[in-house]
Formats: structure tokens, C-alpha cells, sequence
């Protein structure tokens, strides 16, 4: 297939229609958030794209005074920058808000881990998501809420997120949409421009970004991801992002070998 002729396809597909899609991601929590018989949500703002678009969802799909937003700085890490983004988009929601400090936390873990590694730079990152994670659902056990999180598709599909971490969510709105159909929402939702611009991070170590950590950008993922779900072949979408043929098997392979990342514990049959 022509390169140009791929790319088209490609690009179709990643194209949304930013007020149907709110339409039913709104319906989606709603629906489920009652299903439960909770009395709203719970949502980890982390000043990024994703959250502050969860964030906007749930205030449509439950009103204000049922959602709670969390931002979680860590001393030295989070940009302060980022816990006044999620302030501001908070406040502009009017939904309740809160700012909770993982530095204790995450430093009792590794002080009490006799044989902690300090260069494990993977494993020591990990714990912040996961104490995260524990600080969202007090609050959603506190509240009778579900906690809904921010994990788009491209991460998904990449398995990019922390298992039992970022992961471990009750809803997952935006998992049916890729990062750069989560900016093309953003944007109808009048999230902050700055916001919908600023460099994706995890916020796991000082200085670190999505993009490096999985050596390409956003939008290249995409078009690797949205070529496999038309059936192109390798070459043809490596071709049409303009990417290595490497590139995209390595993500084909990534995704086969962090699939159990989205699965619930295997069980064996006797």
C-alpha cells in the first residue's frame, strides 16, 4: 500500500467526534458509577491531559459535589507547577479537592526494605503509583465513590502503567481512546491549552517523560497501534508514520508481552 494512502487511513481512524464521544464516556460513568451503587468518583489529578479530562467526564456524568479530585506531589519530583494545573482545573470544575504528600509514605517503604536497592531505578519508581493508588481508595472507601482513572489506549496497548499502581482502577474512560484522541477531547472540553501541550509524564523520577521512556512520541505510537487495528502490514505502517520497521515490532511485542497487565490473576483449572 502507498504510503500516502496508509497514512490516510490511519489518520481517519484516529479522527473523532469529540461531542459524540463525550456524549457516551459521560453515559459510561454514569451508568457504572450507579450499577455500583456508589455516590461518585474519585480521581488522581495529576495537572496532565488525561486526568483533567477524566476529571471534566466525571463532573458531567455526576455533578460537582460527587467528585473528588487528588493531586499527590512527591518532595523534589512533581513539578509544583503541576499540583497548581491540578488545582486550577479542580477549581474551574468545582469539584472538591485535595492535596496529599506521597514523600512520607514512600520513604517509610524503602527505609523499612533492608535490601533496597537504590540503582533499581524501576522497582523504587514503581512504589509511588502504588502508594498513590492506596490514597485514592481510602478516599473512595471512605466515600462509597469508585476510583476512575486517566490510562489511555496507546498506554494500554503499550503497557504502560504500573500494575496493581496507575492500573488498579474501578473505570477506565478514556482506555477506548488513543493519547491523541484524548487531546482531540481535551480540546473540546476547554482543558487549558497549556495543559493539553505540556510534555506527558508519570512523574516517577525528576525529569522523566512518557515519550523517552518509550522512545517515541505520542503520535507515532498511535499510528503504529491504529495501523495494526486496520490489518496493515508492518512495513506499510512503519512506512506511513515514519518509523523504523523495528519500532513497530517492538511495540507489537511489547503489547504481547505486558498483556498480563490487563488480565485478573490466573487461576488454574484442577
Amino acid at each position: 500500500m502507498a504510503r500516502k494512502d496508509a497514512a490516510k487511513r490511519i489518520e481517519r481512524l484516529l479522527k473523532i467526534n469529540p461531542p459524540a464521544v463525550e456524549r457516551k464516556l459521560v453515559a459510561f460513568i454514569k451508568q457504572k458509577v450507579g450499577e455500583a451503587g456508589a455516590e461518585g468518583a474519585v480521581v488522581g489529578v495529576s495537572g496532565g491531559v488525561d486526568s483533567s479530562v477524566v476529571a471534566t467526564l466525571c463532573k458531567e456524568a455526576l455533578g460537582e459535589v460527587n467528585v473528588i479530585g487528588v493531586s499527590m506531589p512527591e518532595a523534589g519530583v512533581t513539578d509544583p507547577r503541576d499540583v497548581a494545573d491540578a488545582r486550577d482545573v479542580s477549581n474551574r470544575l468545582g469539584i472538591g479537592f485535595r492535596v496529599v504528600d506521597i514523600t512520607p509514605a514512600v520513604l517509610g517503604i524503602r527505609q523499612n526494605l533492608t535490601d533496597f536497592r537504590v540503582g533499581a531505578r524501576i522497582p523504587a519508581a514503581n512504589i509511588k503509583p502504588r502508594v498513590r493508588m492506596t490514597i485514592l481508595y481510602y478516599y473512595a472507601n471512605l466515600l462509597n465513590r469508585l476510583v476512575v482513572g486517566g490510562g489511555n489506549r496507546s498506554e494500554l496497548r503499550a503497557g504502560y502503567f504500573t500494575k496493581h499502581g496507575d492500573g488498579a482502577v474501578d473505570l477506565m474512560p478514556l482506555g477506548c481512546l488513543y493519547k491523541t484522541q484524548v487531546k482531540q477531547l481535551a480540546a473540546h472540553l476547554n482543558v487549558p491549552k497549556r495543559i493539553i501541550k505540556k510534555m506527558p509524564s508519570a512523574g516517577l523520577w525528576r525529569g522523566q517523560t512518557d515519550e523517552s521512556e518509550l522512545g517515541l512520541i505520542y503520535e507515532k505510537l498511535d499510528m503504529i497501534y491504529a495501523g495494526l487495528d486496520l490489518g496493515l502490514e508492518p512495513d506499510s505502517i512503519a512506512n506511513a508514520a515514519g518509523v523504523k520497521i523495528d519500532d513497530v515490532n517492538r511495540f507489537v511485542e511489547r503489547e504481547r508481552r505486558t498483556a498480563h497487565k490487563l488480565c485478573m490473576p490466573e487461576i488454574p483449572k484442577l
